[in-house]
């Protein structure tokens, strides 16, 4: 047996073992705990309060400022990048019951999440060592960062139409988050107990809504990436904590944004209920 078939037993035993589930088990609890603040903080936009930013920069600012913060902070980092190892290996080596297509789709599924994951670690560390901030606050929603990516990526040959794609491909993705919630398909992450019984009945719910609620606020932001794109305009681009913003300024907004929150909790109690009936 040569190296790198060697490495490549070595990596799906690992991916396959019991430690690898404790790993993931321990970051789908930060994803949790990242969600419902979120949640909160967007619950609080709702209610007139624009002090917070609804992000995971500006949940994990929110969560610093709490009595051993900056620990707590360090302990979601840890968990995000427990997520991007168990995904990386997905990316590399899972989904062996697919088939061509299938398996490279969801290998690319994988590696994206893996990139998510790693993205809120960052911001974890960033937030825990003082060089992060809450992503900025107020009317302005925070859009600096994402407005200079979006302007560099504008200033690239095709540049518009690369930013209209992102924002497509944003929206597809948050499409996706909500046929997962119809259909449910996300039940198959959580195993038969964590489906039986009314707690499971409290979990199926918990995910229903929550998925709705992350495809919702996700195509908003991939529209925000296409209207961006369409005007050449970058600070018309933003993430998360923009397009929930921009549901507070329409007609019924804060009862819209207030249903949104509500949704964004509700994922992260079922990354708990995940974490306890984990099935993957």
């Amino acid at each position: 047996m040569d190296i790198a078939q060697r490495a490549d037993q070595a990596g799906r035993q690992a991916n396959s073992s019991e430690w690898m589930d404790h790993a993931v088990r321990a970051g789908l609890i930060a994803y949790g705990v990242v969600h419902l603040l979120i949640g909160w903080l967007a619950l609080q936009l709702a209610l007139g309060d624009r002090e917070g930013s609804p992000s995971s920069s500006g949940a994990l600012q929110q969560l610093a400022e709490q009595p051993f913060g900056q620990v707590l902070v360090w302990l979601v980092a840890v968990g995000m990048f427990l997520l991007v190892v168990w995904r990386l290996l997905e990316a590399a080596l899972g989904h062996q019951d697919q088939d061509g297509a299938d398996k490279i789709r969801k290998r690319a599924s994988s590696a994206g999440k893996a990139v998510l994951y790693g993205a809120i670690g960052v911001s974890a560390i960033r937030v825990a060592t003082g060089s992060g901030s809450s992503g900025g606050s107020g009317s302005s929603g925070g859009k600096s960062g994402t407005d200079s990516t979006t302007a560099k990526l504008m200033d690239l040959p095709a540049g518009q139409a690369i930013v209209v794609v992102v924002g497509l491909a944003i929206i597809g993705y948050g499409v996706y988050q909500i046929a997962k919630a119809w259909t449910d398909k996300f039940a198959k992450e959580l195993d038969p107990e964590g489906k039986s019984g009314q707690s499971g009945s409290a979990y199926l719910l918990f995910g229903k809504v929550g998925y709705v609620a992350k495809g919702i606020a996700v195509g908003i932001v991939g529209a925000l990436f296409v209207y961006a794109g369409f005007t050449h305009e970058a600070d018309k681009s933003g993430g998360l904590d923009q397009a929930l913003y921009e549901v507070l300024d329409q007609p019924f907004g804060p009862v819209l944004l207030g249903a949104i929150a509500i949704g964004i909790g509700c994922f992260g109690l079922f990354c708990f209920a995940r974490a306890r009936h984990l099935s993957r």
